[in-house]
């Protein structure tokens, strides 16, 4: 950090305790956002760690909109509010309830899992929402034979590796574009520079890139993986901002980036200032529709209730 995200940091360390906040940052935020977060980790994990804190009245969600919404739908009485409103999830986007309420007409024997990278309008429409880490456990440990599945296509692929279920994509092509950046050949050429390294790969990447790794999994999956494994050096597929939380917790490994400019420009709108000032004014806050929370939460704590 510079003097002035230093000055900031210190108000924001005031405000926290101020307030009784809890500044909660994806792995994917700025790296001087994670380095004053109180907690890092995926969305869930965040939303999850929310509802443990009980004195917490005030949660401020460093990540995109369908994460937020995904903390006010677990944590209904806590204020949630966001450093910049505009920290909009592409890919979540791709999905709307309309077109899950198409496909549910079109399909109706078939069971609805959604990632829960999606709105909370379209999770409400499911039957159960998963992760990237629970995806195969969710979809195995339902009855349909056939499941509607969405929004990443290449999700929805590698679930597919794993189970007797028939798969279907909604929609078709959705994506994350972040990850669909990493091709075989950029894992190939860092392979070729550290021969010694393991691939470790989110299963957002694409079936070539998935083929070709070591270790496929969440962000926490391979955030342990990477801290557990005997191996000094992994060529990691993800967002950077993960690497940079790697190398700050763990710096006695070797993390290299499969693609350099792998980043997330939605994610990276959140600024320590903007942080500064949701947390000084408590806005924007951020709001979820009490019909739309209760049947959306109703299908994240199925999902809590399958995978623990």
């Amino acid at each position: 950090m510079d003097r002035g995200q230093e000055k900031l940091a210190e108000k924001i360390f005031r405000l926290k305790k101020e307030k009784k906040a809890l500044l909660l940052a994806h792995n994917y935020q700025r790296p001087e956002i994670q380095e004053i977060a109180d907690y890092i980790a995926d969305s869930i994990g965040l939303c999850r760690k929310a509802q443990q804190e009980e004195e917490a009245r005030l949660l401020v969600f460093s990540a995109v909109d369908f994460m937020a919404e995904s903390a006010v739908i677990l944590n209904p009485d806590k204020k949630v509010v966001v450093p910049d409103i505009n920290a909009i999830c592409p890919m979540a986007a791709m999905l709307s309830a309309e077109m899950v309420r198409a496909a549910k007409r079109n399909i109706p024997d078939a069971a609805v899992v959604l990632y829960v990278n999606t709105s909370a309008e379209a999770k409400a429409e499911c039957d159960v929402c998963c992760t990237s880490s629970n995806a195969v456990e969710v979809v195995n440990s339902l009855d349909a034979d056939r499941v509607l599945f969405g929004p990443d296509r290449n999700l929805a692929w590698h679930v597919q590796q794993h189970t007797y279920k028939k798969i279907i994509p909604i929609p078709e092509h959705g994506y994350c574009y972040v990850h669909q950046m990493f091709m075989k050949g950029h894992v190939l050429l860092a392979k070729d520079q550290y021969p010694d390294a393991e691939v470790l790969v989110h299963p957002e990447c694409t079936p070539e890139v998935q083929r070709i790794a070591d270790f496929i999994g969440s962000t926490s999956q391979m955030y342990e993986h990477a801290v557990e494994s005997p191996k000094k050096e992994f060529i990691i597929a993800t967002e950077t901002g993960f690497i940079d939380r790697l190398k700050r917790e763990h710096p006695d490994k070797k993390y290299i980036p499969a693609y350099e400019d792998a980043v997330c420009r939605n994610m990276k709108v959140n600024t320590l200032e903007k942080v500064y000032l949701a947390l000084k004014n408590e806005e924007p806050v951020v709001t979820v529709p009490k019909p739309i929370t209760v049947k959306a939460r109703r299908a994240v704590e199925k999902m809590i209730g399958i995978t623990g």
